[in-house]
């Protein structure tokens, strides 16, 4: 009968200890938290792990709070608290619960203080705490702390966690930072070599500074280990960092194709030095500039559609504003190209003193949609959502242009005018008004293309000078008049310049860009791409 009195008793005392063991954790906790003033740098660091240790959510709070220098001493209470600038005092809310405690000021409270080492221990303390989480992100970002931080003190934790792990993502990062911690430990010559073959597998530039800096304290038998990792991780290098300046020369290109198609139109079809032209992408900049406003202050909830509505808007503003200068001031002046340079340069001066006048000499912001925001990694390259958009709306705006001069009379008309003037117009076609519609064409691209480089670049008055030059340079290099050249010669000059960059900085390779293309006009003078027809070859 005795055990069967007794075995209810010891169920009864079971009991009240899981009832009692929060609240001895809490106070575990509090008594950790309250001893974080007190004592050497070394005490610091102990009672931060002994804090992560505890497995308690609210720890992570405290401990970034505590890496950020906020973490403070109410000297009148001894209490730990998080403490935040509010004016000339702090605002104060309790280290744990994050409870609102009011004010104090700077005289009423002790900053915790923390060196390098301390937060060093604070990073590999929240990732320790965040390792067994249930969320898979949480768990990624703890392992990637860890593989930053490699302390070798958080080795067995990981092992428990990674034998747990179940998400192949997490799992690799996980054994990516053990292997970057294994380096750094008394392990067995096999396993370091193991570990430095899975760094110099990752092939990225976090691996290769562990490598480094692990070759010169390595064992003789491990160094030509690493010497072949390292030489591996900088082939790698080398072929993504060619990749990504041939995606950086992409998207340059589709930027002076955006710029230059207009000016291919005018240029070739009507022989028009038009300076202004770059004025023409401001004005496009500026009407989207305006969109953005309207829809900011009546109709927040669309701003995701401002682009979409700016589009049109720009293309129509700007065509109209080209089809006025062609009937104002170009039909005046064909055949003289020096006049046309200088009344269209004059031109570009009044343009911008106006937007000046209306919109002031600041820069103005256009922001970006939702769907143009962040980036995406794409085999190891970073590539931008807006950058992307821009080469996809440009191959689509060359695609449309296409269509239009080859589909469409009035495409047969402008290659008929460009190709012979004289012999178009004693065909019936009527020459002034092809020259405008043209000139409104290529203005209403220029708009567009003002669309575009708004969500890439400062919009200001000064924003079509920044084009002008490389698009003259594009239509030349590509052949005047020729789109195919146009689209060819922006991509060309766009991945030539951003591979010449590293070398030789951004000016000197404009300079060489310019260079070469006054060499190659004296070779060819017609560009890439020459237009072909009786007047073209007289």
């Amino acid at each position: 009968m005795y055990p069967t009195r007794l075995f209810p008793k010891l169920l009864l005392a079971l009991a009240l200890l899981l009832a009692a063991l929060p609240g001895a954790l809490a106070q575990d906790v509090e008594a950790l938290v309250n001893a974080l003033p007190d004592g050497s740098y070394s005490d610091r660091e102990k009672v931060i792990f002994d804090l992560a240790a505890t497995g308690d959510d609210r720890v992570a709070g405290l401990l970034n709070a505590l890496g950020e220098g906020d973490l403070y001493v109410h000297e009148e209470d001894g209490r730990v608290v998080v403490g935040k600038r509010s004016g000339r005092d702090y605002a104060l809310t309790d280290a744990l619960t994050g409870e609102e405690l009011g004010t104090a000021p700077s005289s009423a409270l002790e900053k915790i203080r923390v060196n390098n080492r301390l937060r060093r221990a604070v990073r590999s303390a929240i990732g320790q705490l965040t390792l067994m989480s249930p969320s898979p992100p949480v768990r990624l970002r703890a392992a990637s702390s860890l593989l930053r931080n490699a302390d070798p003190d958080s080795l067995e934790l990981l092992d428990t966690a990674l034998a747990a792990e179940t998400d192949p993502q997490v799992k690799k990062m996980m054994e990516t930072a053990r292997a970057a911690i294994i380096i750094k430990t008394d392990a067995g010559l096999e396993e370091k070599a193991a570990a430095i073959n899975l760094l110099a597998a990752r092939g990225d530039r976090e691996a290769l500074a562990m490598l480094t800096g692990a070759l010169p304290s390595a064992a003789p038998e491990l160094q030509p280990v690493i010497e072949r990792g390292i030489a591996g991780i900088e082939r790698k290098l080398a072929l993504r960092d060619a990749l990504q300046n041939v995606w950086y020369g992409l998207s340059l290109g589709s930027v002076l194709l955006l710029a230059a198609i207009g000016l291919a139109i005018t240029f070739g079809a009507m022989g028009v030095i038009n300076m202004a032209h770059g004025e023409i992408v401001m004005l496009g900049a500026y009407t989207t500039f305006a969109v953005q406003q309207v829809i900011r202050t009546s109709f927040p909830g669309l701003f995701d559609y401002s682009l979409a509505i700016a589009l049109p808007l720009a293309f129509l503003v700007t065509a109209l504003v080209g089809i006025a200068i062609e009937r104002g001031i170009i039909r005046w002046l064909y055949g003289r190209p020096l006049e046309t340079l200088l009344a269209t340069w004059g031109l570009s001066l009044i343009l911008q003193q106006t937007v000046r006048t209306i919109f002031g000499p600041n820069n103005r912001e256009v922001g970006n949609p939702s769907w143009m925001s962040g980036a995406f990694d794409l085999a190891g390259l970073s590539i931008t959502w807006n950058r992307l958009w821009i080469v996809v709306f440009a191959l689509a705006v060359f695609a449309v242009l296409l269509a239009v001069l080859n589909r469409t009379p009035l495409g047969l008309q402008m290659r008929a005018v460009t190709q012979n003037r004289r012999m178009a117009s004693s065909m019936g076609i009527r020459t002034p008004w092809v020259d405008a519609m043209t000139f409104g064409l290529g203005s209403g691209i220029a708009g567009m293309a003002g669309v575009a480089l708004s969500q890439i670049d400062n919009v200001s008055p000064n924003l079509g000078q920044s084009y002008i030059i490389d698009s003259f340079m594009v239509v030349v290099f590509g052949g005047v008049g020729n789109l195919w050249g146009t689209l060819v010669g922006a991509l060309t000059l766009g991945v030539a310049n951003k591979f010449l960059e590293p070398y030789a900085g951004a000016v000197l390779a404009k300079i060489f860009i310019l260079v070469f293309i006054i060499l190659f006009i004296q070779r060819r003078p017609r560009g890439l791409f020459a237009l072909k027809g009786r007047a073209v070859d007289a």
